[in-house]
């Protein structure tokens, strides 16, 4: 296999890899949170538009769930990630264009869905290539460079919507530039090495309930977080201008661009420091924490200022969850030559919330307002630190 021998320099992996990374956040970012929900209100209104955005968010879940899946594997059994993180960069770079050109709701459906296809062709052998080639006591380090990632995407989010800067109809286009540059990079300069093989796969180890336990802790708490934030990620915009209506979308880009910005050192230094002390959860249990306090002071908040003041506290401590918790991931799989499909089901910690925040926001919205949808996701906050808590070192 092409990339069979062991990696002589996993720090310049981990720098490549990390540019890599944030070049899939920003292939999704600007598209999900800003782009295509200014075309669905533009399309069909704001009071519809979360119906429409409902649907497609259902439709390219369930096709991102299957496909990182099926990816992953194919890249395990393979032993080839680099080809298929190829191949599905340049599928989604040439239909990423092609969802801002949809003008009906069934358009907009069948081409998010082809995209979600080949973007996930992409990012679930990615995703277990940092498996492959990062050793554990450099996780932590890993995780705090992920944290790039978000703010790399709510910046080419802001870098987009800049009024007079990028034509409307040209700023996907922009955006799969970017994402491009940022991923051939580790394709054309990382050395061969990392891949797992099928002989591995063969014979896996025996998996103990204590294996199986802590994989399914960090699950259900990524899951928790993860549906808070793919519900504010989807309804920020909606959110911010049932406080003001005159806010648009390049403040809502900026707002969530120095959130991410200023998650990345504060990633960086809890990364760093569980990889000093071997602590790999206390970083998480305590961020998810913060993220619960964050969405209790948005359901408090009476005006724009406290509202932007408490979703930047959440939208901190979440993105260092997440990204933290992407890399200690790797530690708790249990069989390396599944890495790619073991991701692939981890990915639906990512996916499944697209198929229940719609549903909430749908829900709940309308009758008792966003207070009532931020309380709820507080308490799932609060089940993720509290099953976190519960993993120790030897678990």
């Amino acid at each position: 296999m092409a990339d069979a021998a062991p990696a002589a320099r996993p720090d310049t992996f981990v720098l490549l890899y990390a540019l890599a990374w944030a070049g899939g956040a920003i292939a999704y970012t600007p598209l999900l949170m800003i782009l295509l929900p200014s075309h669905v209100a533009n399309l069909a209104g704001t009071d519809a538009g979360i119906g429409w955005l409902a649907r497609i968010a259902l439709a390219g879940a369930l096709v991102a769930s299957l496909g990182n899946v099926v990816f992953g594997y194919l890249s395990d059994i393979t032993g080839n990630r680099r080809g298929w993180i190829a191949g599905g960069l340049v599928l989604s770079a040439l239909l990423l264009p092609r969802i801002g050109k949809a003008q009906t709701l069934d358009g907009l459906i069948m081409a998010v869905v082809a995209w979600q296809l080949a973007l996930n062709m992409m990012l679930a052998p990615l995703a277990a290539w940092a498996g492959d080639r990062v050793p554990d006591s450099s996780k932590g380090l890993l995780g705090g460079l992920m944290a790039i990632a978000p703010g790399a995407g709510a910046l080419s989010g802001a870098l987009v919507t800049q009024p007079g800067l990028i034509p409307g109809t040209e700023r996907l286009a922009v955006v799969a530039l970017i994402v491009a540059a940022c991923v051939v990079p580790v394709l054309w300069l990382a050395p061969p090495g990392g891949a797992t093989g099928r002989r591995t796969a063969d014979q896996p180890p025996p998996i103990t309930p204590a294996a199986r336990r802590k994989v399914l802790q960090m699950w259900g708490a990524r899951l928790s977080v993860q549906i808070a934030e793919a519900t504010l990620f989807a309804y920020l915009l909606f959110w911010l201008r049932s406080l003001d209506p005159a806010i648009g979308e390049n403040k809502t880009a900026l707002l969530f661009s120095v959130i991410m910005v200023l998650s990345i050192p504060v990633a960086l230094a809890a990364g760093r420091w569980s990889d000093r002390v071997d602590r790999p959860i206390v970083p998480l249990a305590v961020s998810a924490l913060v993220s619960a306090a964050g969405l209790i002071g948005m359901a408090l908040a009476a005006d724009l200022t406290l509202a932007m003041a408490a979703y930047g506290l959440f939208g901190l401590a979440s993105a260092v969850f997440l990204s933290l918790h992407s890399s200690q991931t790797l530690r708790i799989l249990p069989r390396p030559g599944r890495r790619g499909r073991d991701l692939g089901l981890f990915n639906l910690t990512n996916t499944v919330p697209s198929l229940i925040m719609p549903w909430l926001a749908i829900t709940l919205v309308p009758l008792f307002g966003y207070q009532a949808l931020f309380v709820i996701l507080a308490a799932l906050a609060l089940c993720a630190a509290a099953l976190l808590a519960t993993i120790t070192p030897q678990s």
